[in-house]
Parts: C-alpha cells; structure tokens; sequence
C-alpha cells in the first residue's frame, strides 16, 4: 500500500510539473505571436484600435490556456492525500483562477466584437 502512495504521489508530481511546463510553454507562444504580428502589421495600422484589439485578442486567448494548465496542476498537487490547508490553497487558487479567465474571457469577446464592427464598418470599406 505505502509503494503505491508513494508511486500516485510521483505521478502527481510529474503531472504538475509537466502541466506547468505547458503553461509556461504557452505563454511563451502567446509572447512569441503577438510580437510577430506587431512586427508584421501594417506600419499604416499601428496604434489603430483594431490593431492594438487583434494584439490583445491574440495574447489574451494564450494567457487563458496558461491559466486552465495553471488549475489543472493545482489540482494534480492536491490529488493525493490532501491536507485541509492544501485544499483551502487549492479552493482559493482555483476562485482566483478561474475570476481571472472569466474575465479575461469577457473581455476578449468584448475586444472581438468590437474588432468585427471594425472590420464591417462602412467607412473601413471605402479605404
């Protein structure tokens, strides 16, 4: 019994470690796209609103994905053999994380909503 706790305890870890490393991973893709597309916008378009939305859009769709790998290793940490203090730091993680991504997540479909009036205004059209 105590070789398979110590061995779910091991995977646990890893698991967590491997989660973090993903999320770490995508806000480095995140980073890495939304400055290529600052370098390949249009000089014409910088600073412009829908630029600068597109730029947000882009980074915020990773920084959500970094934070739902960033819950799932919390809860692989706590998985085996929680304690109440660690379930408490996982209930308050997971709150935190999860107000983080609702917003952001409004937030981004506010940036693309007003990003797609942007795109089908009249007077985008005649440029």
């Amino acid at each position: 019994m105590e070789h398979l706790e110590h061995s779910l305890n091991f995977w646990a870890g890893t698991l967590k470690l491997v989660l973090e490393g993903i999320s770490l991973f995508c806000i480095l893709l995140g980073l890495l796209t939304t400055l290529q597309i600052i370098l390949i916008q249009n000089r014409r378009l910088r600073g412009s609103p829908s630029a600068l939305a597109n730029i947000r859009l882009n980074f915020g769709r990773w920084l959500s994905v970094a934070l739902e790998f960033q819950l799932g290793a919390d809860i692989a940490n706590t998985t085996v053999a929680p304690s109440f203090e660690a379930l408490g730091k996982l209930g308050l993680i997971a709150v935190i994380r999860t107000f983080l991504n609702y917003f952001l997540t409004r937030e981004l479909a506010e940036e693309m909503k007003v990003a797609d009036q942007q795109c089908h205004s009249p007077s985008l059209m005649q440029d």
